[in-house]
């Protein structure tokens, strides 16, 4: 087998290789995005949770009922 067409096969599967971790990339980029959107509105829920409850105690902080 030539040099030539030993180069040429390593280069196809090297291109294949290429596209395969490209593929993977983009894929977790729209994970991290869906992540990063989750968890913002989970902030957001948690700091209007804060805020609307102020005036509250924290049940972890109030008597049961039958002391």
């Amino acid at each position: 087998m030539s040099d030539i067409i030993r180069l040429e096969e390593k280069i196809a599967h090297l291109t294949r290789m290429v596209e395969e971790l490209s593929d993977v990339v983009a894929k977790q980029q729209v994970d991290l995005d869906l992540a990063k959107r989750r968890i913002g509105m989970l902030l957001e829920r948690e700091a209007q949770r804060e805020m609307d409850g102020e005036s509250m105690i924290p049940l972890a902080d109030q008597r049961p009922p039958h002391w």
